[in-house]
């Protein structure tokens, strides 16, 4: 019974023996085979990195160059002529007859209408009576006084009693001419309201009279500007209405600020066109600021960031941030004071995403 015991013994401690023999065995096996497949792994991401695809962007660049860069101030105005007339009665009275028609074309000095002066006329007649009797008198006695006959006493009474009535007769022809409506200037009858058998009175409207060979542009600009904007300045005046522009100058810029609307009024004098009417409205484009050799790029190449403005420049295919200073921007087009020089190429087309060193394409 001892000797089963311990023959079984035995053969329990051998077979314990084998199966740990087999396992450190298996474990070196798998241990090798963990190094076969790092291995390959090494070499297949070697192998696909050295393959990887480079990614590139594609971009629109704007190669910079200096070119006149100018900053404009918008204002609307209008357009009015030089010579505008409101002619008005100077007499109170009856209008008897009406000379000129609207649209009709007149003169300088021209009568237009005529006011009721029939009671005058008949003092004036009168007058020329006695006139005519003083002068014929005056005309006998200084006869007979180069003749040395009659007293000097005579002479001068004659002479004062002509004058006196001329001076009269003078007098009722100045009142004669206030019962005459005349154009003060010569140009186009854009209004007439008067009719015959109307009573007029002094400093009533009814006629205008414009000349539209000489007009201008006028409007207010805020005291802001009044520091920057100046007689003799660049303008371009634009007409919406009749779709025309002209490039001119300011013709005159006022000194005196308006304490109600805080403004200064300008004038540009326009070229005659049959297109330009008085009180259409018109937009003055005024330089403000110019700079014949300016750096300049489309504002939508600016990018923002904490520290400021920056562009991105295409350096021989990587894209390359730069920090800029800009100056004025006017009409999509900025100027640049700092950061940049001529033959830059800004990235204008492909901003999104961009960022510096990655690699670009036009």
């Amino acid at each position: 019974m001892k000797k089963i015991l311990i023959a079984s013994l035995v053969l329990f401690l051998a077979a314990c023996g084998n199966k740990s023999k087999d396992k450190k065995a298996e474990l070196e096996k798998l241990k090798k085979e963990q190094a076969d497949i790092s291995g390959k792994i090494a070499d297949l991401e070697q192998e696909i990195g050295a393959k990887k695809e480079i990614i590139t962007k594609d971009v629109n660049v704007y190669e910079v160059k200096t070119s006149p860069f100018k900053n404009y101030i918008e204002i609307q105005g209008k357009i009015d002529a030089e010579k505008n007339v409101q002619v008005t009665p100077e007499a109170a009275g009856v209008i008897t007859k009406v000379y000129a028609s609207i649209g009709q074309n007149v003169s300088a000095g021209q009568i237009l209408a005529q006011i009721d002066d029939a009671v005058l006329r008949q003092n004036m007649a009168q007058l020329q009576t006695q006139l005519d009797l003083a002068t014929n008198l005056f005309k006998r006695q200084k006869n007979l006084w180069d003749q040395k006959i009659g007293t000097e006493v005579q002479y001068l009474n004659a002479k004062s009693q002509k004058e006196g009535l001329e001076k009269q007769m003078g007098v009722l022809k100045q009142q004669a001419d206030l019962y005459k409506i005349k154009s003060p200037i010569s140009g186009t009858i854009d209004q007439m309201d008067y009719k015959v058998g109307q009573a007029v009175q002094p400093g009533a409207p009814g006629i205008r009279v414009v000349n539209a060979n000489d007009l201008k542009a006028k409007a207010l600009v805020s005291e802001t500007y009044a520091g920057r904007i100046n007689q003799g300045d660049e303008v371009i005046v634009v007409v919406p209405d009749a779709t025309d522009s002209v490039k001119t100058k300011i013709s005159f810029a006022a000194k005196t600020i308006d304490p109600m609307s805080r403004s200064f009024a300008v004038e540009v004098k326009l070229p005659s066109k049959k297109s330009f009417r008085p009180n259409m409205l018109a937009v003055l484009k005024i330089v403000d600021y110019a700079n014949q050799k300016a750096t300049v790029v489309p504002i939508k190449a600016i990018q923002k960031s904490e520290t400021g403005d920056y562009l991105m420049l295409d350096d021989n295919g990587k894209a390359k941030k730069v920090e800029v200073k800009v100056g004025n921007i006017y009409n999509g087009v900025a100027e640049i004071l700092e950061g940049i020089k001529p033959g830059d190429k800004v990235i204008t087309v492909g901003l999104n995403g961009l960022n510096e060193g990655d690699n670009v394409k036009l």
